[in-house]
């Protein structure tokens, strides 16, 4: 949806060195002489720092939101008598709605230009927050949800998309090590932020605020963009794969659906139903697939992309990555405000601690990829397991005096491990996509990662939720915990299958 003026990448680009007149004009296209040292080949987007801070800021208030709403679900129940099933679809329907949309959007900037759709995209986002925040009523707030979800799938495979077709060498590597941190610092933050936010009812306004406060800035990330940011998209358009799309929708909602909104429902017939389609619509969508691009049509997912090792096995570490860290996010916000009756200030603040990790850990992950290539991410997904098991002993040890400050060591080193992990894992993943196809590969990626995420806080969650009456919050936690650690050593196990040197 957003608009664009075409500028097709070309096969080869000359990595843009600073201070070279690419660099300073802030220009959308950069026009060097041929050959010359620091100069982009003719007609090559080149994505300079000021188009690089905004499209970071695209990304980060749509992955912002996907988590800023957990801290504010009972003041809405309070304000809105939504009730428990529909405060999960006021959290779910973002999340279903980003995932499924998410490839179709990649397909679109290549095929409109990645500019343009960023710049709808934003623009989209800004309206549907609004709707959210004057939302008259829970169903009305729902179906909000859901479109600011699919504005954000509109918006961020031009971010992952731009980056990989307007940089290359070394600054598309530290370019992807910063999103990935910014993706990883952007979910504490919505929970740190949210609870302050709906403690401090700006003007009356309470969980409003949450929503609201999205307007300006995705507004000043479309003036921005119109500036700075350049416009590149596939050289040859490809059709949508409408075939593909229907399937892939329909393959991610059998899935999600029934998992985030079965149990809050009583597990109806239905929602057996839905998981039990689940394989046969997966099954149909590779074969679809495979048929297309065998015909020499573009598949929405092309299976020749999903046949690069890096991306092969980088999507592999994102799922039990992004689907633990979720999980966890959601997970650790219901213990914290129901189990220990925190309020959503102190709920907030007690995630700091993995906050400064994790950013401690993205800061120097440029570095020591630089130095230690893949090892960087084994290590970090050791310290993972250490936070994790640390957190799991103290909820154990003592449940009823735990507190944000007993739970600090654990969620410290968690964080530093997530950062080791997330920085570099997007790099990892689009080190080999060809700059052709960056929104297809954006896409695959940014669908992985949300769809991971609302798997780990339907399938954490839902656990978490239904054995907490039984077996008390902290045991369920500490059982939470036990199965995240499980991940953290899944995720070892596959860091060990990547080449050693990170493009």
């Amino acid at each position: 949806m957003n608009r664009q003026l075409a500028v097709a990448p070309t096969p080869h680009r000359t990595a843009t060195t600073p201070g070279t007149a690419a660099t300073r004009t802030p220009a959308a296209r950069t026009t060097g002489t041929p050959g010359a040292p620091g100069a982009s080949a003719p007609g090559t987007p080149t994505l300079g720092t000021a188009g690089l801070v905004t499209v970071l800021l695209g990304a980060f208030l749509p992955m912002l939101d996907f988590f800023i709403v957990n801290v504010a679900l009972p003041t809405i129940d309070e304000d809105l008598a939504a009730g428990p099933a529909v405060l999960e679809l006021v959290a779910a329907g973002y999340g279903i709605a980003f995932a499924v949309l998410l490839v179709l959007g990649g397909r679109l900037g290549d095929i409109f230009g990645r500019r343009r759709l960023f710049v709808t995209g934003a623009a989209t986002f800004a309206l549907t927050s609004l709707a959210c925040g004057l939302a008259p009523d829970a169903w009305s707030l729902v179906a909000a949800r859901a479109a600011q979800g699919a504005s954000a799938a509109l918006l961020i495979p031009q971010v992952l998309g731009t980056i990989t077709a307007a940089t290359d060498g070394a600054r598309r590597g530290r370019a992807l090590s910063v999103y990935g941190a910014v993706g990883g610092i952007s979910v504490v933050i919505g929970q740190v932020l949210g609870g302050m936010l709906v403690a401090a009812d700006l003007f009356g306004t309470g969980w409003r605020s949450v929503f609201l406060l999205n307007v300006p800035f995705a507004l000043l990330a479309v003036v921005l963009a119109v500036r700075y940011v350049p416009e590149s998209k596939a050289p040859r358009a490809a059709r949508v794969d409408v075939p593909g799309t229907v399937l892939l929708t329909a393959t991610l909602l059998s899935l999600l659906i029934p998992l985030m909104e079965g149990r809050a429902a009583g597990w109806p017939l239905w929602s057996w139903v839905m998981l039990g389609l689940f394989p046969v619509l997966a099954v149909s969508f590779a074969l679809v697939e495979r048929r297309a691009e065998r015909r020499g049509d573009t598949p929405l997912v092309p299976p020749t992309l999903l046949r690069i090792p890096e991306m092969r096995r980088g999507l592999g570490i994102a799922l039990p990555y992004f689907a633990g860290f979720g999980g966890f996010m959601f997970v650790i916000a219901v213990a914290l405000q129901q189990g220990l009756r925190l309020g959503p200030v102190a709920a907030g603040w007690a995630l700091v601690p993995m906050a400064v990790g994790y950013f401690s850990a993205s800061l120097a992950g440029p570095r020591l990829i630089g130095r230690w290539g893949s090892r960087v991410l084994s290590a970090g997904a050791v310290v993972q397991a250490t936070g994790l098991a640390v957190l799991a002993a103290t909820v154990l040890a003592d449940w009823t005096h735990f507190s944000p400050l007993r739970m600090a060591p654990g969620v410290a080193l968690a964080g530093i491990g997530q950062g080791l992990i997330g920085t570099p894992l997007f790099r990892v993943v689009l080190s080999k996509v060809p700059a052709t196809r960056a929104g297809v590969g954006s896409g695959v990626l940014a669908t992985s990662q949300q769809s991971s995420l609302a798997l780990g806080v339907a399938t954490l969650g839902t656990l978490y939720l239904s054995l907490s009456p039984g077996l008390g919050m902290g045991r369920a936690l500490a059982l939470c915990l036990g199965i995240q650690l499980l991940g953290s050593f899944t995720i070892l196990y596959l860091t060990t299958r990547l080449p050693r040197s990170i493009g």
